[in-house]
């Protein structure tokens, strides 16, 4: 391999004014020699990896995609001397994924070398090297590594970090802003202005670094910044002349005046920081939501917590919104492929007839695609729209490049912010919405080799709109659905609220109002985000929405949220969905579940990323217990415990004191009011030694009759049950709220029964003496045989149990059980109170529980154990390790309930499911005909 001196290699180049077809060759063959790289021909002689004129066999006319190429490398292009090496740097930037992302993307008029960064999820930086650099050390290292160590160019510092510092330091500003006093909301429109002049500037849309001049100049003449700032915004709404410099015409109603708010020397001193930092390559999928925590008070703790990444936003934006555009596509491309074929082997007007149905045919998939409308009904500072359209961006510049590869002529992008629409009632996040849009726009055309927008460059995106997306009033004061933009996509994140909590949030009146208008559609006291997927599965039927995809928590999936879900499947079908994955929404983790739904016209369905054939209601594939029915025979057995909704429980020395007491007037003791009480955390714990004043129905007169019992409850729950708006539990405010008559009716006579908690990991059933009340954390079985508890703790009823129930969060926080899912509607062997007498199924179980509860009490109390110990010794303890006698003990006590039922040990769970499912069916549709 020839070698060439660095001497050498710059007094011949320095004196070279060829034009660059003549010269480009020889100039990089003589680098490679300078840095000892072989050249294209010596290193890949067939040019598959490593080429000049990269790409030329696949165009006609034979211009390649770059001059040279190296594949995991660099893309070169080379300019005639002097020449403009910005427009090189812009056709590469075109070509870029036809050359497979090059790390690197290099441009040169052979007197210097512009190396322009092109990793994903860093700050891009560009190297320039002079043919007097190459005469140094340093130089020509970077020489060096440009052909052998392209990530020696990786910036440091990635792009969500720098957008994550610039949050920051405007969080601090806003402090400062409102400290003196400032409406939040100019403060927050001032900021946004800033925010988006740092960005412009970085990005090339301001000349000549102007705002950081301004700051540099008036850094400490805070009142003369203010001055010249507000000449800068005027020239930003209309176009016009600042400091010498001719500024571009904005709009976009973000510069609609020349108002600035006054800054003090802390604001300047931190202006001067953040304009040392690199606006233009700040992160727009998580730019919006830095920034509204950073500007809005309500969620400044949530500043430095996690946030939805670009990477999870695609789990929706992908299904819902590509999937459908990509198969065309891919349809589209084929046929352009082939007209293409055949208009090369065509001559005279057939050749050209053919062209024109080619560009025809691409030009028409491009329209297609900047038809496409997406709206997000909560679409908060606007992260998801922006992932939107850069997809629907990167797709049409697919549809450019083979326009450009098939020389069927070339477009500016048709695909536009203007194609987005987005409902938001948070007035910080709906203006940051637009601007995270406009911005993302931007960086797209200029990353992509597009340039920038003609001027106006931000347009008013009055597709954004802020209001309420599920309640609204008419001119008469009754609630009535807002009406949606009209768009073809509804994608988005609606509010993440638990059914249990949003009267407390949303109050009275408009809780009442949204009852009022989704009754008979969404269950009350359903989780909020339950409204978005009606309203959404409603237009849809009405066929004006094709397709939507949204969030929800996973506990969509079950109890009283499911009907939304149900009723998509009755009017249309799920095609999409993740059934459990973490999402960070308000900065914390929390388990959420993804649905993409339509019409039913998408035939392809996927769950939790694999094909199936079908996706049920709760978001399963196989088995569909959707479709279970409540059996009449298991009514009146399954109960949940009371509910207090008031300081009903004593410490054990209060009910010590009045369990001592003399008798009462009734000549009664209070034996009959003081109770132990166990929660959920009782049966699984170790018992606390709890206790509750539970009156049971007594009416107020016999409860007074209890005199301490009667006037603690007076002194202590009077005061807190008189203020509940609920008009009953007012007026019995010495009872329990919930005071649960059935269990206790059924409970009555049972010398013991069955307890397990509400919600817990491990599906545990007990034991627990008839004194004992068990409360709202419970649930209680009038039950009190050997074989029921054999049954109800079996395999087959916590596998129904955990599909018929509701998960909390994550998995390992368990599942809530609740009668009338989980036991109504599970078959037991026999219905109950049907058990033959004598059978040996029968007592198999009982025999296999029995052996099961005394094996667990022996560990939980062993003799000589030490307090310490005992307190380690726990049921949930136990069922976490799950030791080999416990395991045994189930497997027996599971054999056995199996065998009752006549099925074999060795069925799968779905196996389990599927045969409990046609049991079910069969017994309702015994006690229907009945």
């Amino acid at each position: 391999m020839a070698q060439l001196s660095p001497h050498a290699f710059v007094a011949k180049w320095r004196s070279v004014t060829v034009k660059e077809r003549s010269g480009y060759q020889e100039h990089f063959i003589d680098l490679c020699h300078l840095v000892g790289h072989p050249t294209p021909l010596e290193d890949d002689p067939v040019g598959t990896r490593y080429a000049f004129e990269a790409g030329a066999g696949k165009q006609q006319g034979g211009q390649g995609w770059a001059d040279v190429w190296k594949r995991g490398f660099f893309a070169w292009e080379y300019k005639g001397k002097h020449a403009n090496l910005d427009r090189a740097y812009q056709q590469l930037l075109q070509y870029r994924e036809s050359l497979q992302n090059p790390p690197l993307l290099v441009v040169s008029d052979m007197a210097t070398i512009q190396i322009h960064t092109n990793f994903t999820n860093t700050v891009k930086q560009m190297t320039v090297l002079t043919l007097d650099d190459l005469l140094t050390p340093d130089g020509l290292q970077r020489l060096r590594d440009l052909f052998w160590h392209p990530d020696a160019f990786r910036a440091t510092q990635t792009t969500e970090l720098v957008t994550q510092q610039a949050a920051r330091e405007f969080a601090q500003l806003a402090t400062l802003q409102r400290r003196y006093g400032h409406d939040p909301q100019r403060t927050a429109h001032f900021l946004i202005r800033l925010l988006f002049c740092l960005f412009a500037e970085d990005s090339g849309l301001l000349p000549n670094q102007v705002f950081a001049k301004l700051i540099k100049a008036t850094r400490s003449r805070a009142p003369l910044f203010t001055e010249q700032l507000g000449q800068l915004f005027a020239a930003m709404n209309c176009g016009g002349f600042f400091a010498m410099e001719d500024i571009p015409h904005f709009d976009g109603r973000l510069f609609d005046n020349a108002e600035v708010l006054p800054l003090d020397s802390e604001s300047m001193a931190i202006l001067q920081r953040v304009s040392e930092l690199d606006w233009s390559s700040i992160e727009p999928s998580i730019l919006g939501t830095l920034f509204e925590r950073s500007l809005d008070p309500a969620k400044r703790s949530q500043l430095g917590a996690h946030y939805t990444s670009c990477d999870d936003i695609l789990l929706i934006i992908e299904p819902v919104l590509m999937a459908p555009l990509r198969r065309r596509w891919a349809a589209v491309a084929q046929q352009a492929r082939d007209l293409a074929v055949q208009r090369d082997a065509a001559r005279g007007n057939q050749a050209k007839r053919l062209q024109n149905e080619l560009q025809g045919l691409l030009q028409g998939f491009a329209d297609e695609i900047a038809a496409t409308r997406v709206l997000d009904p909560a679409c908060g500072s606007g992260n998801f729209l922006f992932v939107a359209l850069k997809q629907m961006l990167d797709l049409e510049k697919e549809v450019i490049s083979l326009a450009q590869d098939l020389a069927a002529g070339g477009f500016f992008p048709r695909v536009s912010p203007e194609q987005l629409y987005g409902i938001e009632i948070n007035e910080y996040a709906h203006e940051l919405a637009q601007v995270t849009v406009w911005i993302g726009y931007i960086q797209w055309l200029r990353d992509n080799g597009f340039g920038q927008p003609a001027e106006p460059i931000l347009k008013p995106l009055d597709t954004i709109q802020r209001m309420d997306a599920i309640l609204a009033y008419d001119e008469t004061g009754q609630p009535v659905e807002p009406a949606w933009p009209a768009a073809d996509v509804i994608v988005g994140n609606p509010p993440f609220l638990g059914g249990n909590k949003v009267r407390k949030e949303l109050g009275d009146v408009q809780i009442e109002a949204i009852f009022k208008l989704y009754e008979g559609r969404v269950p009350a006291f359903a989780d909020l985000v339950c409204y978005w997927f009606e309203r959404a599965r409603a237009l849809i039927e009405q066929d004006k929405f094709q397709r939507a995809g949204l969030l929800a928590t996973q506990g969509i999936r079950g109890g009283v949220n499911r009907k939304v879900l149900e009723r998509i499947k009755d009017s249309g079908d799920i095609f999409m969905a993740w059934s459990d994955r973490k999402w960070y929404q308000e900065g914390a983790a929390v388990q959420v579940s993804m649905i993409g739904f339509d019409d039913g016209k998408e035939t392809e369905r996927s769950l939790d990323g694999m094909k199936v054939s079908a996706i049920n209601a709760d978001l399963t594939s196989s088995v569909n217990l959707t479709t279970i029915k409540h059996l009449r025979e298991n009514h009146g057995i399954c109960f949940m415990g009371p509910s207090a909704k008031a300081p009903f429980d004593i410490d054990a020395g209060t009910a010590v004191h009045m369990l001592s007491a003399p008798l009462n007037p009734n000549r009664r003791p209070n034996t009959d009011v003081i109770r132990p009480v166990a929660s959920a955390i009782d049966l699984v714990q170790r018992h606390r030694g709890k206790w509750t004043i539970d009156f049971g129905l007594l009416s107020e007169d016999e409860a007074a009759l209890y005199e301490a019992p009667f006037e603690y409850v007076r002194t202590h729950v009077y005061p807190v049950r008189s203020q509940n708006r609920r008009a009953a539990y007012a007026a019995k405010w010495w009872q329990y709220a919930e005071a649960r008559p059935g269990m206790r009716t059924a409970l009555a006579g049972q010398a013991r029964y069955i307890a397990t908690p509400g919600v817990a990991k491990h599906r545990l059933f007990v034991w627990v003496q008839p004194e004992v009340l068990c409360n709202q954390g419970t649930l209680v079985f009038a039950r009190s045989d050997d074989y029921f508890f054999g049954v109800v703790h079996s395999r087959v009823h916590e596998l129904w149990a955990r599909r018929t129930g509701t998960q909390l969060r994550e998995a390992e926080s368990g599942f809530r059980y609740t009668p009338t899912t989980c036991f109504e509607t599970f078959p037991l062997p026999w219905p109950p109170g049907q058990e033959p007498e004598g059978d040996a199924h029968v007592e198999a179980i009982a025999r296999a529980a029995r052996r099961l509860v005394e094996l667990r009490d022996n560990w939980l109390n062993p003799e000589g154990a030490s307090e310490a110990e005992l307190k380690q010794r726990t049921l949930t303890n136990l069922y976490n390790q799950r030791p080999t006698w416990l395991a045994n003990a189930h497997r027996t006590l599971d054999e056995a309930v199996l065998a009752a039922y006549g099925w074999p040990v060795d069925l799968s769970d779905e196996a389990i499911l599927a045969r409990l499912l046609a049991l079910n069916l069969e017994r309702a549709s015994d006690q229907s005909d009945g």
